[in-house]
């Protein structure tokens, strides 16, 4: 498989924070699961690579070209969904995604008639008369209208419920079926178990693995140190807890 997304000894600092150097790869036809506790620097990851903070340090290459010099043309093929998003708040849904639709050259209204009808989202409404979790369903049906080959998606399935959450699953799956690339980080390490063939791990801006699912957790049960992802975060962060209370 080839590398859609390739990270480099990515860093980025903030007063009290660095993140960093965090380095992992994403190919083509898979999904990688990203995770670390609150404050752990997913987001500021994310939004590190798609360049909507400026990273300190590092490279960041799609589809083999750097993101400095061709982030417009890059960010046609890429796809992106943070969580609940407060658009225009009176403006209809249609209104919204006529606007939104011109600035992709490969939007699909097939495609957004399809996810907006799977995720019965009504287009003569405005987002301030939905929920917080068909706000998210919104935000990823836009992500999924243009044909992107890559998702990179912060917190997906926050706010949804588990019959939602698991149709986004099979919807991950079906894209993944046909060549796409997915990054998601999640803190329902149970939707990546049943999803995810790559893990990247971060504990406080430092990276602690990025390999794939299987190497991770055979790694782990090897050495007694849990039987899924939920178990293993446990005890990396558990362990960190009681040191700071350490006599």
């Amino acid at each position: 498989m080839s590398a859609v997304l390739t990270v480099e000894n990515l860093v980025k600092t903030y007063p009290g924070f660095r993140l960093g150097p965090v380095s992992f790869t994403v190919e083509a036809g898979s999904i990688m699961g990203f995770i670390g506790r609150n404050g752990a620097g997913k987001s500021t990851t994310l939004k590190s690579i798609l360049n909507l903070v400026h990273p300190d340090g590092g490279s960041i290459r799609y589809f083999g070209q750097a993101l400095s010099g061709n982030e417009r043309a890059i960010k046609q093929r890429v796809g992106f969904a943070g969580g609940a998003v407060d658009y225009y708040p009176r403006k209809p849904i249609a209104e919204i995604i006529d606007v939104t639709r011109r600035f992709y050259e490969n939007w699909d209204d097939g495609a957004w008639e399809k996810y907006a009808a799977a995720f019965s989202i009504d287009p003569r409404k405005t987002p301030r008369e939905l929920s917080e979790g068909m706000k998210v369903k919104l935000n990823l049906t836009i992500a999924l209208s243009h044909r992107a080959e890559l998702l990179i998606l912060d917190e997906p399935t926050s706010g949804l419920d588990p019959v939602s959450r698991e149709e986004l699953l099979e919807i991950f799956l079906a894209l993944k079926e046909k060549g796409a690339a997915i990054l998601f980080s999640t803190h329902i390490t149970s939707d990546l178990d049943k999803c995810a063939d790559h893990i990247t791990y971060i504990k406080k801006g430092e990276l602690v693995a990025s390999e794939s699912m299987e190497a991770f957790l055979s790694r782990h049960r090897k050495s007694g140190e849990g039987r899924d992802l939920e178990e293993i975060m446990l005890r990396y962060e558990k362990e960190d807890f009681r040191e700071k209370f350490a006599d």
